[in-house]
């Protein structure tokens, strides 16, 4: 009967239980000043957790680096009106945003993205714009 009783118990847990969400700390994980980097876009990854955004850019020596730009997460994106198709390969952009704290990885969390050729821009505290 005990091990009946406790069986019912977890089971009940897990069906009625809240969702986990792991996530990172971005403290732990991203440098709190800002830098930008201006590049042109390798991929658009446009997925969960974050999107990530591939760039060829220099890095503070002007030497070429591939930078990687980690993004908000999919559904966020959606509804700010960025799609799977807003940015392509070949596309110049400049991000700002928090580095990573190993500058030799050479990583980005982007706080915001100019598409230069025709305006397009993005923000973390607002939605795409144009």
């Amino acid at each position: 009967m005990k091990h009946l009783a406790t069986t019912v118990l977890l089971t009940g847990a897990l069906l009625c239980g809240g969702r986990a969400y792991a996530h990172h700390s971005f403290g732990a994980t991203y440098d709190k000043t800002q830098t930008s980097v201006e590049g042109e876009v390798l991929q658009f990854v446009y997925r969960n957790p974050h999107a990530l955004l591939q760039i060829m850019a220099p890095d503070s020596n002007r030497q070429m680096q591939r930078w990687t730009v980690e993004w908000e997460a999919r559904g966020q994106l959606d509804h700010q009106g960025v799609t799977s198709m807003t940015l392509k390969p070949g596309d110049r952009v400049v991000v700002t945003g928090n580095p990573g704290k190993n500058p030799a990885d050479h990583w980005l969390r982007a706080m915001t993205i100019v598409r230069p050729k025709d305006g397009w821009k993005w923000s973390i505290n607002g939605a795409s714009m144009r």
